[in-house]
């Protein structure tokens, strides 16, 4: 492809950071770098490759305009020689109008260029500058596409792209996980239309690749999802909010359809973020459209569904959380229990089953610590199939060598063969059970000692995870444990589960003494169906008492105390029953209906008394009375008794939860109490003793008096409190709101960190691969010496300064060389040649031409050898230096000398005796001639005669007559010998005498074998005696006569 010219003026020209140096021709300027991040606003397309790759170059780049909108910027990354400076960026300028820059430490992306790595170099992407780095493997182990390609997702996110082109190995299939995580798009090309195919077909392997297909194809479909992904109208600001929902709601109706499963209750932020993304490969613009095309193509449902599944897990994940499961909660769960008794365990979202098999290990330590036995059974279950079937199969990787002690692997698990992979033992597998389960809609198992739920609520919406938690109330028996993921939470069903611990996110279950249970299973618990029954329960024990309803505790406890109205509180001082006619007493707060206080609903004068001696039969547990409280009802004060009691028969009053009954009666005989006033009936009088009994009356009425205006004085007071205790709780709703913001943020980073531990387990996978390449390599290094030293022909590898690399046992004996002669240069060394001596010189020129050359040589020992030098090229097709080999050819020199001898012997004697010769060769209807041949026919050497030219030197009556002689050769065998008159290619009548011969092969005659024979003197000699015959005869006639 003849190059193109760089086109001129074109807009934001990158500016030139630090001048080429005089010798080197700079092609374009280089983009400046600068300290000022930047975001790159455009898409990055990350293009790795490596042997095999420059034509893949060439295919994509000859089909990508130099423009595009939006535009996009381009960086290669090739497996390249670090010691030897690389061509790529002029080769790569024959291909587009693109400006084409050799990275420099710091560039800065702009779109509609192209960037090629530099060798010897890491490549990072940061903040839209481009990073160069030292590399920290060893040659031979660097993965510089997957380097790069993780960084690129890091930083750009979304708008990174990936595409993976020729190469041999797995380069870049960890950057296509990190690519997909991030929400960007990966292309990979072809295997069919690769030179190498190890790279492609390593990435389409994970499934995660968009597009499959030849790179002159790629340009295409990659502007057309940049289009409408990245175009200057987005979908969310074309498209109405609740049309969106609307359409979501229809894709959650398809979804159901085909795979049973309602994603509805899900986080709306992840679900969309999903639908955008395979909207944005299939380059729909509406999400209407996308809607019409899940409709038309179920496989489309069935990937969507795949991508919104979330399967990352492995064994004994967060150690220390399950060290504190190992110690503080499997000790408990067997206490109380007997041998042979039931332990029910349930791994909700168990995925591909590694943390189920690891809390099945953690039960089966304990029971060999008591050298007790007990039914154990393990329910793990998930949405994904898929997943449930490698649960089932109980095979994983040897990479989780790295998760399991090594204590644990050989006791429990069996190696397979081949060392690949490690298998469940037997009897950790016949403690589980496998089954596919929505846990949303599917009834849950019942009775069990634990549930294992971590890493699921994260990815359900609020409203999902109220339903959730008491659903696993429900599940588990009374003291039952909950496990769940590090940045999940009962959240405020506190009530529900106590806190063993906040960091390792275990809880205990407690009863339901708010009846929350009861209402959230109301809504949402599902009628029980075949699946429950499906699955073996424990031993049945012997039945517990009935637990007496709270309308039956309260009544029972009111029969112990005649009154006529009362209350059954906790602690808190929340109204679990009301009893009787309490509205003299009570009434409803102001606000939102809810959970009732009996703090808030007590009526003036009650509410101070209330408060103090709820406190102080909560503190002694104890009944504590308050008599004659002045109780506003109806306009007027009403003495009215208090008495508190613990309610302690039943077990709904359990320790944890304390019940308490507020028995409220009117005083009995106690008139309404009115204002004191001063007797106005006159002065006062003395009595008797001297006692003034109207200043008595007056001072008692002014006490009163002050006493009420102290009791208004505390009632301000005590509103004014109550005004801030309601500020406090407004403010501490607040913080109830950022933390559940903080808790979002929290799951959010969760999330993030199990695509971070995806990619680690990748990486451990490729670390193996590695490994078993090194083997691989090893022993083809060894098969390679063998087979070097085997072939004997001398072989010399040197490299670009004609230093002796490595050399065979067989080159030893023509050149000079010894062990220590490696990294010594060839000029050094003195050779067995005889009459060479361009060794050197010839060496260089295949270096600086790339042709390759051979000479024939000669060594002091009188031994011939063919000297082949080429260059050596890498599986990357750079030159590192070059071969020179040896090929001894001495017994076939001796073998061409004597075939010449006896050649020039037969063509000697031949033209001596006037016989030639000719052959046929009936299955390539090739015929050769010897040069007295050629002599006889008078005909030039350099002509290749034919069949049919060889017989038209013949008259057309033997014509025939040759051709029926060949026919009968060639059919039957026969042979011939006949002489026949001729003429020569110059006109001269001659006769010649043939015979031949058939040459069979398998009993078919495959040659024809002729002598020819120049037989014109003879035969002029023999008209000449025939004629002298004649004459005489004549004469002898003519005599008689007379």
């Amino acid at each position: 492809m003849k190059q193109r010219p760089n086109p001129t003026g074109r807009k934001n020209k990158p500016a030139v950071v630090k001048p080429k140096k005089s010798s080197e021709p700079a092609a374009a300027e280089a983009p400046a770098t600068t300290n000022v991040p930047l975001n790159a606003g455009f898409p990055v397309v990350g293009i790795g490759a490596s042997a095999g790759g420059l034509a893949a170059f060439e295919a994509f780049f000859a089909g990508m305009p130099a423009d595009t909108d939006p535009g996009m910027a381009f960086v290669l990354v090739q497996h390249l020689a670090p010691d030897h400076k690389s061509i790529l960026s002029d080769l790569i300028r024959r291909y587009t109008r693109m400006q084409v820059f050799e990275v420099e430490d710091g560039m800065v992306v702009q779109s509609n260029c192209a960037y090629i790595i530099p060798p010897g170099r890491d490549m990072a992407f940061l903040n839209g500058t481009l990073q160069l780095l030292e590399p920290a493997e060893p040659r031979g182990q660097r993965l510089p596409i997957d380097f790069f390609f993780r960084s690129l997702a890091q930083d750009q996110r979304e708008r990174a792209i990936g595409i993976v082109l020729s190469g041999t190995g797995s380069d870049g299939t960890l950057g296509v996980r990190a690519i997909k995580g991030e929400g960007g798009m990966v292309m990979a090309q072809n295997p069919g239309s690769t030179e190498f195919d190890g790279m492609p077909q390593s990435a389409l392997a994970t499934g995660l690749v968009d597009y499959e297909m030849p790179p002159a194809e790629m340009p295409a479909h990659l502007i057309a999802y940049a289009a409408h992904a990245f175009g200057k109208l987005p979908r969310s600001t074309t498209i109405p909010a609740p049309k969106i929902e609307n359409a979501m709601k229809k894709i959650f109706i398809l979804l159901r359809a085909q795979t049973g499963h309602d994603f509805s209750q899900y986080k709306p932020s992840t679900i969309h973020r999903r639908i955008e993304r395979r909207m944005a490969v299939h380059q729909v613009e509406a999400i209407d459209s996308y809607l019409k095309y899940l409709q038309q193509t179920p496989a489309e449902v069935e990937a969507l569904f795949r991508d919104l599944l979330i399967g990352v897990t492995n064994f004994f994940r967060d150690p220390e959380v399950f060290l504190e499961l190992e110690t503080a909660v499997i000790p408990k769960i067997f206490e109380g229990k007997t041998p042979g008794d039931a332990v029910r365990v349930w791994s909700a979202g168990c995925s591909s089953g590694e943390e189920a098999y690891s809390i099945a290990i953690l039960l089966v330590e304990h029971m060999e610590a008591l050298k007790q036995s007990y039914t154990v059974q393990v329910f793990a279950t998930d949405i994904d199939s898929q997943a449930i079937a490698t649960a089932r199969a109980g095979l994983y990787l040897a990479s989780i060598a790295a998760d399991i002690s090594p204590e644990r692997l050989a006791r429990f698990f069996t190696a397979e063969a081949d060392g690949s992979a490690y298998r469940i033992h037997k009897s950790i597998r016949d403690l589980m059970i496998f089954s596919e389960q929505d846990v949303i809609k599917d009834p849950p198992f019942s009775k069990l000692d634990l549930i294992s739920c971590r890493n699921l609520l994260i990815y359900m919406g609020a409203e999902l995870q109220k339903k959730l938690i008491p659903l696993f109330h429900y599940a588990l028996k009374p003291e039952g444990w909950l496990f769940l993921g590090t940045s999940e939470g009962v959240g405020e069903f506190d009530a529900l589960f106590a806190v063993l611990d906040r960091k390792a996110k275990l809880y205990r279950r407690k009863e339901d003494v708010h009846g929350q249970q009861r209402a959230a299973l109301g809504r949402f618990l599902p009628p029980m169906t075949a699946l429950a029954a499906a699955f073996p329960r424990g031993a049945t024990k012997p039945a517990t008492p009935r637990k007496l309803s709270l309308r039956e505790l309260t009544e029972h406890a009111l029969l112990l105390q005649v009154v006529a109205a009362g209350a059954l509180v906790n602690a808190q001082g929340d109204v679990l029953y009301l009893h009787g006619r309490t509205g003299m007493f009570l009434e409803p707060a102001p606000g939102e209906a809810g959970i009732s206080n009996i703090l808030r609903m007590a009526r003036e004068g009650l509410r101070r008394d209330l408060t103090s001696t709820l406190h102080k039969a909560v503190g002694t547990k104890d009944i504590v009375s308050c008599p004659g409280l002045r109780v506003k009802t109806n306009g007027h004060f009403t003495r009215v008794n208090l008495t508190i009691r613990p309610v302690t028969s039943g077990p709904a009053a359990s320790a944890e939860t304390p019940l308490f009954l507020v028995i409220l009666e009117e005083a009995p005989g106690a008139p309404p109490v009115t204002t004191p006033l001063a007797d106005a009936a006159g002065p006062a009088t003395p009595d008797a003793d001297g006692f003034d009994k109207v200043s008595a009356e007056a001072r008692i009425a002014g006490l009163k008096l002050e006493l009420r205006a102290k009791e208004e004085y505390l009632q301000t007071t005590y509103e004014e409190l109550e005004s801030s205790t309601e500020e406090l709780k407004s403010s501490n709703e607040e913080m109830q709101s950022v933390n559940e913001e903080l808790q979002s943020t929290n799951e959010e980073l969760e999330t993030s960190k199990e695509e971070l531990q995806s990619v680690n387990e990748e990486l451990a996978t490729v670390n193996t691969e590695l490994q078993t390449k090194v083997t691989d390599l090893s022993r083809a290094n060894n098969d390679m010496n063998n087979l070097l030293a085997g072939t004997g022909i001398g072989t010399v590898f040197v490299d670009h300064r004609l230093r002796i690399l490595r050399f065979t046992p067989a080159a030893s004996k023509i050149i000079n060389l010894i062990v220590s002669d490696i990294g010594r240069p060839v000029a050094h060394l003195v050779s067995n040649l005889v009459g060479y001596n361009r060794l050197v010189a010839d060496v260089q020129e295949v270096l600086a031409t790339l042709v390759t050359r051979e000479v024939d040589v000669l060594t002091q020992e009188g031994r011939n050898y063919t000297m082949r030098i080429q260059p050596y090229r890498t599986l990357d097709n750079v030159i590192e230096g070059a071969v020179i080999s040896f090929v001894d050819i001495t017994a076939i020199m001796r073998t061409r000398d004597a075939l010449a001898r006896t050649a020039e012997l037969l063509e000697r004697t031949g033209e001596m005796a006037k016989v030639g010769g000719w052959e046929l060769d009936l299955r390539t209807q090739q015929l050769f001639w010897t040069l007295e041949t050629y002599r006889i026919h008078e005909l030039d050497p350099t002509v290749v005669p034919t069949v049919q030219q060889a017989l038209g030197f013949y008259a057309p009556e033997f014509r025939l007559k040759i051709e029926a002689m060949i026919q009968a050769a060639t059919v039957s065998g026969t042979s011939w010998d006949v002489e026949l008159p001729l003429t020569t290619a110059k006109g001269r009548s001659i006769w010649a005498r043939t015979m031949g011969s058939a040459v069979k092969e398998g009993g078919k005659t495959i040659k024809l074998m002729v002598a020819f024979q120049d037989i014109t003197d003879r035969k002029r000699g023999e008209e000449a005696l025939q004629q002298a015959d004649e004459r005489a005869r004549r004469a002898a006639s003519a005599g008689t006569a007379k």
